[in-house]
């Protein structure tokens, strides 16, 4: 059988792949099979990472809500707990939120939580 080497759809291809890879070092925006690899880890890498982003994120928040928790009289878990048992539903997102930007809310979250 003889070889095919792609033509026009080979050189499109090499194409995007050099051009995805603009701005990396070296040998990793000029040679096609070097950018090739980059390329394939630098998105393995990002899929990751999105994951893990989220994972760092809801640490933060709890850590963020712990901190104000315990200004408050009580701690990360109780609170949690009490949120639970009294149907106020904030995630921690918006907990974390609430107790940076405005702590006499997130006192009042807490206050009417540990009522129930």
């Amino acid at each position: 059988m003889a070889r095919v080497k792609g033509g026009p759809q080979g050189h499109l291809r090499h194409k995007k792949v050099l051009n995805y890879t603009k701005g990396q070092r070296m040998s990793r925006h000029l040679l096609f099979r070097r950018a090739n690899e980059a390329m394939l880890k630098s998105m393995w890498y990002s899929s990751r990472d999105r994951r893990v982003r989220r994972r760092d994120l809801r640490k933060l928040w709890i850590a963020r809500i712990n901190a104000a928790a315990r200004l408050n009289g009580t701690t990360y878990s109780r609170l949690v707990s009490a949120l639970k048992k009294a149907s106020i539903n904030l995630n921690r997102k918006m907990l974390a939120d609430l107790a940076v930007r405005d702590p006499q809310a997130f006192a009042a979250v807490v206050k009417q939580a540990s009522q129930a």
